[in-house]
């Protein structure tokens, strides 16, 4: 199996000009955790990615109380991606070694085809495969005392 049969295709992006507050919305809503941060919806270049822990560290923490960009708080490029056609195996042992919980899937010129993300994998692989996933997910929730959604 490869990235391209697991990913989210076209997930929800953000420029790096758009108000943070705008991003954390969008995650809020769609029920997500983190959003790819490209140069041009219209040609979606990944120049980085924003999560809901670096609004947490770099936005709220730092008591920014005005307009705050997506760029002042995002994290940059480079970053840990993917091609369409990386191996599902080799993908899970990227994250896990990365310690991220999502990875955008580009094309060899850097425009965003899609983002694989825990719940992806979890979701989507066959229970043997899903299961270091899963228990990854669980031991991250309980740390955290969260609920765990996979959707």
């Amino acid at each position: 199996m490869k990235a391209g049969d697991i990913m989210t295709p076209k997930p929800f992006v953000v420029t790096p000009a758009d108000d943070v507050r705008e991003a954390a919305e969008l995650m809020r809503y769609e029920n997500i955790g983190g959003v790819p941060v490209v140069a041009d919806p219209e040609r979606p270049v990944l120049v980085g990615l924003i999560t809901d822990r670096d609004i947490t560290t770099r936005f709220v923490a730092r008591g920014y109380h005005g307009v705050c960009s997506v760029g002042d708080v995002m994290t940059p490029t480079p970053l840990t991606t993917v091609p369409a056609d990386a191996d599902i195996g080799d993908v899970v042992k990227m994250m896990e070694r990365a310690e991220v919980r999502r990875v955008p899937v580009v094309s060899d010129d850097g425009v965003l085809i899609g983002i694989v993300t825990e719940a992806d994998l979890a979701t989507r692989l066959s229970a043997k495969d899903a299961m270091p996933i899963r228990r990854r997910l669980k031991q991250y929730a309980a740390e955290r005392h969260v609920g765990v959604y996979l959707r």
